[in-house]
């Protein structure tokens, strides 16, 4: 068991998981700065200031002025206004990842040039119809390819 735990551990896979794991910590915090300190404030100007996080309801029947306050006292709160902004985290950094991912295959498919695919039919040389590539037999005139027609074949095609 621990044979296997250890080539588990080694494996590439594990290592790509937790090296994407760290980063996407490092993205989250950095996700979180921008909407805390660049989106909220922006966001706050066309909603008449108002603060998401602050945002709650007491259980207990009674009116807080803050959330903090609420706590404070001890009361239940639903603070709907921490999952507003989650979810405003949440999409903004699905957005952030979108075109990141985007910008990252443009770049990557930006340097390959758009190769024409390999043919996949040939002409007969008999009767000039299109077949498959590796036919060895043509299904139009049944005649038999990688064999050049001889002079006299030609000359009685020509004739007929």
């Amino acid at each position: 068991m621990l044979k296997e735990f250890k080539e588990f551990a080694i494996k590439g896979n594990m290592l790509d998981m937790a090296i994407g794991v760290i980063i996407g910590g490092a993205f989250s915090n950095l996700v979180t700065a921008l909407v805390n300190s660049v989106i909220m404030p922006l966001l706050s100007v066309f909603t008449g200031k108002l603060d998401f996080s602050q945002l709650f309801i007491a259980m207990d029947g009674q009116a807080y002025s803050t959330l903090a306050e609420a706590e404070a006292a001890g009361a239940s709160v639903v603070a709907y206004g921490s999952f507003i902004s989650q979810v405003l985290n949440f999409l903004i950094m699905a957005f952030v990842v979108f075109l990141f991912v985007k910008t990252i295959n443009r770049m990557r498919d930006h340097g390959k040039q758009a190769e024409a695919p390999a043919p996949a039919t040939k002409k007969c040389p008999f009767c000039l119809s299109e077949i498959p590539l590796k036919a060895s037999r043509c299904p139009h005139c049944t005649s038999q390819i990688g064999k050049e027609p001889a002079c006299d074949e030609t000359a009685s095609a020509a004739e007929t």
